[in-house]
């Protein structure tokens, strides 16, 4: 089980223990120069925020893989084709726990209409005053876009609901378990131009890569909130940081940054960042920028692993996993 961290590693003992598996945890990714740790195992976990080289799916065919277990939902890092060429299947865990997801994006949203990052620089710098620049909306006047209304994008429009808000939802797969709930806007434009708050819970796709850029941008209501707790490469950061600039966007939260691999579960407190537009984000008051932990509660923590060895158990003793994305 590669790219470990020690909360990981203690959920895998615990289910090592459980189902008699001989099984090693590691802190390190996979690459070229770690693949030697993989030196007599059957199976293989992962926790890959960067790609591997298409090569690397040949290599492991050679050397007897047929699986590699992702502690994701998301599985953009791989070349599904290619995996399946070699005969590697890809396994991830599509529902880890939804209503972590939802809360953080919620909070963030609260924290966002509430000002709290300009409030807490200003407690800070021992000013105390109030003024029309932290005065708040409350979420019952608002008109609330969910913009992807599966499993976790459902918990996020139940949450805005029960604080009164006007909840609108757009997907291309309706959900008819929250159509109570929710109203459908079949236009994108017009979601847009409605949406007070969005909120995005979309997996990345080839079709919604920078969806958000200048001309999105422009479509939305002036001073709207937009939070991103999905994937980072669904906006376009050049074109928030001018919509922020033009204050057509009045603020955003960002859990999910196009260019975040490199720094992401990193400690680089001790060395410059070598990006511009990762810096901009992380000094704007108008910008609450985490590094992609939305996720990150215990039970999610237990269920990525135990969801992932469970798939890379099945796939070893019965040839197949129900978690599949390149059957």
């Amino acid at each position: 089980m590669m790219g470990a961290r020690d909360d990981e590693a203690t959920a895998a003992k615990n289910w090592a223990n459980k189902n008699n598996v001989d099984l090693t945890t590691t802190p390190e990714i996979l690459d070229n120069s770690t693949y030697h740790l993989l030196e007599g195992y059957d199976g293989l976990s992962l926790q890959q925020t960067m790609g591997i080289p298409d090569d690397m799916y040949t290599r492991l065919k050679e050397d007897g893989f047929t699986q590699i277990a992702q502690r994701s939902a998301g599985i953009d890092m791989y070349n599904l084709d290619e995996a399946k060429k070699q005969g590697i299947s890809i396994t991830n865990v599509p529902a880890y726990s939804p209503n972590s997801v939802s809360e953080f994006a919620v909070g963030s949203a609260l924290n966002c209409l509430r000002h709290t990052q300009e409030v807490q620089n200003r407690v800070k710098a021992h000013d105390f005053t109030w003024d029309e620049k932290i005065i708040s909306t409350e979420v019952r006047s608002l008109t609330v876009g969910i913009l992807g209304t599966g499993r976790i994008g459902q918990i996020t429009a139940k949450i805005f609901k029960g604080f009164g808000a006007n909840v609108i939802g757009y997907d291309l797969y309706k959900n008819p378990n929250i159509e109570d709930i929710l109203t459908y806007i079949d236009d994108f434009d017009n979601f847009l131009e409605q949406s007070d708050l969005i909120v995005i819970h979309l997996p990345l796709t080839k079709e919604n890569h920078h969806l958000f850029n200048k001309e999105t941008f422009a479509k939305m209501k002036p001073g709207a909130i937009l939070i991103n707790v999905a994937r980072g490469a669904i906006v376009d950061t050049k074109s928030l940081i001018e919509a922020l600039d033009s204050r057509q966007i009045s603020c955003c939260a960002i859990d999910t940054y196009e260019n975040e691999m490199p720094y992401v579960t990193k400690n680089w407190a001790d060395k410059p960042l070598e990006d511009p537009l990762l810096e901009e984000l992380i000094k704007r008051e108008d910008v609450l920028y985490t590094p992609h932990i939305a996720f990150y509660t215990k039970t999610s923590v237990k269920n990525l692993v135990e969801g992932a060895l469970n798939s890379c158990y099945s796939i070893l003793t019965t040839g197949s996993a129900d978690t599949i994305v390149n059957p």
